[in-house]
């Protein structure tokens, strides 16, 4: 049974909390103060601590942030989560860079606090799988690959958010896949939504879904991607491309575990867990003001760096067999291919800007265009000379271009139209068109 201390003030609300845990099948200790909290810490290690930020009547967290790295002083290994008020939540944020595992907004859900308690001790309980973790299409050997398999591993049979960082192309949608399958979750949907491009004004909709007549042509109800996800999986891609007005909305969903859909004024539950993707340093853009700093420690609870191709070259042979077996499979009458020795050394002397995404590329377009069984390092070199610039990092830019450039063929060229389903303006659209040299 797991022991769970509680540190608050308030007599009522200690009294609350500890029925409500103890209903939950949790040992429960609650102490009033810091001094109290501190003498059991020393003498006891509580799976989890359950702290207030304030202790007077003052409003600092000056107490709480002091008793915080108290605790993590003595039992570094224990999970802290605060409770503070949705106006403190810069105070939860401090609390979040001093250790605190997470904070929670009083008044509190109290499905969301037990559900919020699983995570914390489910992550920290957690072990390495012994043999039963599918990696899927995941290919390789690498430490590296097998040291960040090893965490997915611990990190899936929880609900803990998880943000999946590393280069484009390197298979960050994969390894989100790969955790999803590997949770309680998986006989549930995994809903992939890739926010780059997203224009602002479709954000709501597209997330929490809209009612009819919520807006001009919505003319019937329409679920978001969170409903859409609803006991799965949500994987946010390119979580980095989001305007500051759809990081504060995303916050509080996560936050409150509950949306409404756009023109409905109807609150609906969450169970949905979140995981994130980037290629950008969210570190730094949270440095720069340019995202949420208490959305970042909210969708980063874990963090998992995907490594880049060129730092795991001994894997490009277990790689490139890989992709030869699906071609084989998902083409008609297209034979397995097989690659030389000199073939598998040329590929490891490239640089592989666009990493996995681009190897795949070049090794697709060898498999067709060479018509051998047995694919040689001229074949290759030949596929490689005539890659897309496409397998290169995408910009931002990239995306913005390819997303107007779809919205007019599906408009069939009437710009009004596309205007409409981008949500921007004409005058706005014409300005990129001529931007990005569209017609």
């Amino acid at each position: 049974m797991s022991e769970i201390l509680i540190v608050d003030d308030d007599t009522m609300l200690l009294a609350s909390l500890r029925g409500l845990l103890t209903r939950a099948g949790y040992a429960v200790v609650a102490v009033p103060s810091p001094a109290e909290a501190i003498d059991y810490v020393r003498a006891q290690r509580p799976d989890l601590v359950l702290m207030d930020m304030n202790f007077t009547r003052g409003t600092s967290g000056i107490e709480g942030i002091t008793l915080l790295k108290q605790v993590k002083i003595f039992r570094p290994e224990v999970p802290v989560i605060l409770m503070t008020a949705w106006g403190s939540i810069d105070l939860a944020v401090e609390g979040m860079r001093a250790g605190a595992f997470d904070f929670i907004t009083k008044p509190w859900d109290n499905a969301v606090l037990l559900e919020r308690i699983s995570t914390a001790l489910s992550l920290h309980r957690a072990s390495d799988a012994d043999g039963v973790f599918d990696r899927g299409a995941i290919s390789g050997t690498s430490a590296s690959i097998e040291s960040i398999l090893s965490a997915a591993a611990r990190v899936a049979p929880t609900d803990a958010p998880v943000l999946i960082t590393g280069e484009s192309g390197t298979g960050k949608a994969l390894l989100a896949e790969t955790i999803h399958r590997n949770s309680r979750r998986a006989g549930r949907p995994f809903v992939k939504v890739k926010l780059g491009g997203m224009p602002p004004a479709m954000f709501e909709s597209e997330m929490f879904g809209h009612v009819r007549g919520a807006f001009s042509g919505a003319l019937t109800d329409r679920k978001g991607s969170f409903e859409l996800a609803d006991g799965g999986t949500l994987f946010l891609d390119e979580i980095d491309t989001l305007e500051a007005v759809s990081q504060m909305k995303l916050m509080r969903v996560l936050q409150e575990q509950s949306f409404e859909p756009l023109g409905s004024n109807r609150s609906r539950r969450l169970d949905v867990r979140v995981v994130c993707a980037t290629s950008a340093d969210l570190g730094a853009m949270v440095a720069d003001r340019r995202f949420r700093e208490d959305l970042f420690y909210r969708i980063n609870l874990v963090t998992l760096h995907v490594p880049s191709l060129r730092e795991r070259r001994s894997d490009i042979p277990a790689i490139v067999r890989a992709f030869a077996r699906a071609y084989a499979r998902n083409t008609p009458g297209a034979e397995l291919a097989a690659f030389t020795d000199e073939a598998m050394a040329y590929l490891a002397t490239l640089p592989f800007p666009g990493n996995i995404r681009e190897l795949r590329n070049i090794v697709e377009r060898a498999i067709l265009m060479s018509g051998h069984r047995m694919i040689s390092d001229d074949d290759l070199r030949a596929a490689a000379a005539n890659v897309s610039p496409q397998a290169a990092p995408d910009t931002l830019e990239g995306l913005e271009r390819r997303k107007i450039a779809e919205a007019l063929s599906m408009a069939g060229g009437n710009v009004s139209r596309a205007a409409a389903s981008l949500g921007i303006s004409r005058g706005a659209l014409y300005r990129r068109m001529e931007k990005y040299g569209l017609s």
